[in-house]
């Protein structure tokens, strides 16, 4: 078994190796608490949860850290308009990122730092670069001279000389085809947050924090970063600039990046009515489920159109999982014979599944393989060829799939007590040819969301689709 993931900086597919074997510390760049993260954002988090989930089955044990960025000029300028101080504004929407964390199952960090919480170890590293002449000091604000670093446009195949020179960009975010020197440390200016400091008053720059929160938590070099493709110019770049420039030493050694995510074709936007939250969808009544499995049933470095009938259409995948996995508990208490045929084929649908996600994760390959087994196993249920060794194999790749994926089949399958005793009586009326009875109990269920199929081999249920 050989992980291999694509790395942006080689932009060619590498295996991959941790720096300390059975051990890999990650960095996945979190949000910039000023609102409630929406939809794209959570492609990202979902396939680095799907990342750290994978690594660990492969038998590593991962430490990862996911900032999350509560000051910037997005954060000060909307908590001034909210009339709240930047930590009270930017508590709520941590709070709610939290919150919505949970909701789509995705596993917590080991670490979430807070920029505001790291101001010593980021001026710590601005005098380091200070003291190498990577950085000079312009009327209170430090910025990163772009000149000293050789190599900088590495990740981002950007020419810094076609534009580096002595011009400085004071804010967070600037044009993406222009380098600049950048702030790593910038001077109060009325009315905005600032911190008394060995350098003077002021507050750090973005860039700069990611460097410090990660170096302090994983080390001067560590294994990978993640983010999405807006991340690699200007932020990752500069994160690469500053942090290699204080240490002398490779930053990360496999960067990975994640294609966007659009709406119905287009760009998302506010302006275009097509700028979903997490919470939106969940106001429309859709499942957090199948939403994850939407935004996770494409490769990542693919870009991903979100329609709703798409989700819809997740929601149909989901429901011939759950109802498999009904079928196969209901078949499971009376298997008599040993099987193994589908055993067989389990094990080299597992193998594939497996193989796929090793390869750069590739989700729509491991996905393929799980869905050829669910018609095997239908057809194997059908013709009465399932045993209790082909029930533990195909256990055993439902198990895998609910560790990487996230998702459990059968989680909203399984019937209350009051719904088993229906199907019992129903049962009992057909038996005793009240039919009329038996046809009140099918109608009740079918108002429940459960629809009874009467076959040779005995009554299925399975949940209505939506």
């Amino acid at each position: 078994m050989t992980l291999r993931f694509h790395n942006t900086l080689t932009r060619r597919e590498e295996a991959f190796e941790p720096l300390r074997p059975g051990e890999v510390r990650l960095y996945t760049c979190g949000p910039t608490v000023y609102d409630h993260a929406h939809i794209g954002n959570f492609r990202t988090y979902l396939w680095e949860d799907l990342l750290r989930r994978h690594l660990k089955l492969r038998g590593h044990r991962v430490t990862q850290v996911m900032n999350l960025t509560d000051v910037d000029d997005k954060t000060i300028a909307n908590a001034r308009s909210a009339g709240l101080t930047l930590e009270d504004y930017t508590r709520r929407y941590i709070d709610a990122f939290f919150e919505d964390l949970d909701a789509l199952g995705i596993e917590r960090a080991e670490h979430y730092p807070r920029a505001t919480a790291f101001i010593p170890e980021i001026v710590r590293l601005v005098q380091r670069l200070l003291q190498k002449g990577h950085v000079y000091e312009s009327r209170g604000s430090f910025y990163f001279k772009i000149s000293s670093f050789p190599h900088y446009g590495r990740l981002s195949r950007l020419d810094a000389a076609s534009g580096a020179g002595q011009s400085r960009i004071d804010s967070d975010e600037y044009d993406k085809d222009n380098p600049r020197d950048f702030a790593v440390w910038k001077a109060p200016r009325d009315g905005e947050p600032f911190w008394q400091t060995e350098i003077g008053p002021g507050r750090p720059g973005w860039h700069m924090e990611c460097s410090a929160m990660s170096m302090h938590l994983l080390g001067e070099t560590f294994d990978i970063h993640t983010g999405g493709v807006d991340n690699i110019f200007p932020h990752h770049e500069n994160e690469i600039a500053q942090s290699e420039a204080a240490t002398g030493k490779p930053f990360v050694r496999y960067w990975m990046h994640a294609a966007h995510l659009i709406v119905d074709g287009e760009k998302m936007s506010k302006s275009k009515g097509n700028y979903l939250t997490l919470r939106d969808l969940a106001a429309r009544g859709y499942d957090m489920r199948a939403i994850r499995f939407m935004l996770l049933s494409v490769h990542y470095r693919k870009p991903l159109n979100f329609t709703f009938e798409g989700l819809s259409q997740a929601q149909a995948a989901l429901t011939r999982l759950d109802d498999l996995a009904g079928r196969i508990e209901q078949a499971a208490a009376g298997l008599q014979g040993e099987g193994g045929a589908l055993a067989a084929t389990a094990g080299e649908r597992l193998r594939g599944m497996l193989a796929d996600l090793d390869s750069d994760l590739n989700t729509a390959g491991a996905l393929g393989h799980l869905f050829e087994l669910v018609r095997e196993i239908h057809s194997a249920l059908d013709s009465g060829q399932f045993g209790r060794r082909d029930l533990e194999a195909v256990r055993e790749v439902l198990g895998a799939f609910a560790s990487v994926f996230g998702i459990r089949p059968g989680q909203r399958v399984d019937l209350d007590a009051e719904i088993e005793s229906a199907i019992r009586r129903r049962s009992e009326a057909r038996a005793r040819r009240d039919f009329d009875e038996a046809d009140r109990i099918r109608d009740d269920l079918l108002g429940h969301g459960i629809v009874l199929e009467d076959t040779p081999q005995g009554v299925r249920w399975k949940r209505k689709s939506a």
